[in-house]
């Protein structure tokens, strides 16, 4: 599909991360995907974003869009002709956009699911949350910025969470043909993150014990962004194994 460069505002974007037992994940992820292994773990993760001003290059800003939009992702990388891509999978996207998931997996990469989000959030403090209306998946996190990260997590320090999470940038989840994922680039033009301190953390997605057995994840990391610019581009398609959508437990 041939998408036109989109610029925007990332008005907020939380990254909720996980740590799961390398080879369970590496049985989750299709080809041509394989984990990434971050200090011997696999890495998990919802993206909660909510996007603004977004338009077509020379648009101008108050003909942007916004929306509230979920992603279950995992770190990975793929064999390409020119050496080792790095990026993640997106088990899923979910949105509160009609539009979005109108036009999701046709003229915009990766099929959208329309959800309900509830968000309550403050300078120092957030609680983001959403369900699909599906009923297939459910995600919400709840907590407040930290000054650094959990003594547990897999990165040594938030600068190599940082450089992890800003190499990252290409995204690839299954579109409307079975075993072809739809790619997506993000280019964020400014770059900054804060850790939080998570008090509550739920997502059905790893919460699946037909996915994930009783020890193989939990929680790592949360790290906030707030106001960035940045602009999305489409990425070539990839072939691969049949990966099928699936419908993640729910409590």
């Amino acid at each position: 599909m041939r998408l036109p460069v989109l610029f925007g505002v990332i008005e907020r974007r939380l990254l909720v991360n996980f740590r799961v037992d390398f080879d369970v994940l590496a049985r989750v992820v299709p080809p041509p995907f394989r984990p990434q292994s971050v200090g011997g773990w696999g890495l998990g993760g919802i993206c909660l974003i909510r996007l603004g001003q977004i338009r077509p290059r020379g648009w101008p800003t108050w003909l942007g869009l916004g929306s509230e939009n979920a992603a279950h992702r995992i770190a990975v990388e793929w064999d390409e002709p020119g050496g080792t891509r790095s990026g993640v999978f997106v088990h899923r996207r979910d949105t509160n956009s009609r539009l979005n998931a109108a036009v999701g997996g046709r003229i915009f990469p990766g099929v959208h699911h329309r959800a309900q989000f509830d968000v309550c959030e403050h300078q120092d403090c957030l609680d983001v949350g959403f369900r699909s209306l599906d009923g297939a998946a459910e995600a919400r996190v709840r907590g407040s910025i930290a000054a650094d990260l959990p003594r547990d997590s897999v990165f040594a320090s938030l600068a190599e969470a940082s450089d992890f999470f800003r190499t990252g940038v290409c995204g690839y989840s299954p579109g409307p043909r079975e075993g072809v994922y739809d790619g997506l680039e993000l280019r964020a033009l400014n770059w900054e993150v804060t850790p939080l301190q998570v008090e509550h953390v739920f997502s059905s997605y790893f919460a699946d014990a037909a996915r994930f057995p009783a020890g193989s994840v939990a929680f790592d990391c949360a790290l906030l962004m707030r106001n960035i610019r940045h602009e999305w581009r489409g990425l070539p398609d990839l072939c691969g194994a049949g990966y099928s959508l699936g419908a993640a437990s729910l409590p």
